[in-house]
């Protein structure tokens, strides 16, 4: 995997895969040209689990309408200000299983997020479930 970083302008940058998909980081506080690069770590992160998460839950034959996962990070006061605490937040739809979401999520979290697991070594990493269209049967 290859990526590297143009320096734009003032505090932007562009960010470029291998493959030439582009994304813009604003360092500035504003953020008028795209988000933080810490921003986008998050982003990352909940974009990795919710690839697991869908997919297991499509494997256990769950009828999943919706995902949306969000995540609220610390970070530490000193530089680096890395995250010290992230929640991350799964806002489901559907008609599901509690134990096939729960089981989703944890396996997300345990084993194939890799972000999350790169995440881990720093950061608290605790996971909630809310079930939008109502309680599922367990």
């Amino acid at each position: 995997m290859i990526a590297f970083s143009d320096w734009k302008h003032g505090n932007v940058f562009e960010g470029v895969s291998e493959n030439g998909n582009k994304v813009a980081f604003d360092a500035d506080p504003a953020r008028t040209h795209g988000p933080s690069p810490m921003e986008v770590v998050l982003m990352a992160l909940c974009s990795c689990t919710s690839v697991d998460v869908v997919s297991i839950l499509k494997k256990k034959r769950q009828t999943l309408t919706g995902l949306r996962v969000m995540a609220t990070a610390t970070r530490a006061e000193t530089a680096p200000r890395v995250f010290t605490r992230i929640m991350l937040t799964y806002v489901v739809h559907g008609r599901l299983s509690r134990k096939a979401v729960e089981d989703a999520v944890a396996l997300s979290k345990n084993k194939y997020c890799s972000v999350s697991k790169m995440l881990e070594k720093a950061a608290k990493i605790e996971c909630e479930i809310v079930y939008a269209d109502g309680e599922p049967e367990p």
